[in-house]
């Protein structure tokens, strides 16, 4: 279900979820927190993540996608866990089988770097997944990763992509999601909403 965040109140299709004045009308505690952020390239899906992970009271595992620019203009992406470990997902010189528009996609990288970052030691610590997109579902074991995250007790913050694959859809439409639309307009009020949210 989409979650509309104006700044005032979470709205859904049953009616208001919560305010900014922390009044909950509808408990989100009988499921666990698994929050996905969806929107437009360039909306500042990683900023926001990188934001909430800043200023959240939890441990915190994961990774974060960034894009590598060269000379004004993207090249490619680069993956970065929570611990610092790095490595490059995607870039328009690398030649392999797996391709997302121009560039071509690193599994390996993706599957030694990534994928490790999502086994949380305890059940209290946030699984940072950013993000649930073309490039990374084309690893059958990053697939298989996400699902045991999203199965998992732990709370999940993840970005995803507005739209995907059936297995993309399929997530944003399990019961236990919040998943909430994001823009420019809309970002520093959702960052405050989501930390509220995983700290409860």
């Amino acid at each position: 279900m989409w979650y509309n965040y104006s700044g005032n109140a979470i709205r859904t299709g049953i009616g208001v979820i919560c305010t900014d004045q922390g009044m909950w009308l509808q408990s989100m505690k009988e499921v666990p927190c698994k929050v996905l952020v969806s929107g437009p390239p360039g909306s500042g899906k990683t900023t926001l993540i990188e934001k909430v992970i800043r200023a959240i009271h939890v441990p915190v595992t994961g990774f974060l996608t960034r894009e590598i620019r060269e000379k004004g203009g993207r090249v490619g992406f680069s993956i970065e866990t929570t611990t610092g470990r790095k490595a490059t997902l995607a870039h328009v010189e690398i030649d392999c089988p797996f391709h997302v528009g121009r560039y071509g996609v690193s599994i390996e990288a993706l599957e030694a770097i990534a994928i490790p970052s999502l086994w949380p030691q305890s059940e209290d610590i946030l699984i940072v997944i950013d993000e649930i997109g073309k490039m990374e579902c084309l690893s059958p074991l990053f697939r298989k990763a996400v699902m045991r995250a999203m199965d998992s007790p732990n709370p999940v913050l993840a970005s995803i992509a507005r739209k995907g694959s059936p297995f993309m859809e399929g997530i944003k439409a399990r019961k236990d999601v919040m998943l909430l639309k994001m823009t420019t307009a809309n970002r520093d009020a959702l960052a405050a909403f989501i930390i509220n949210e995983l700290e409860m």
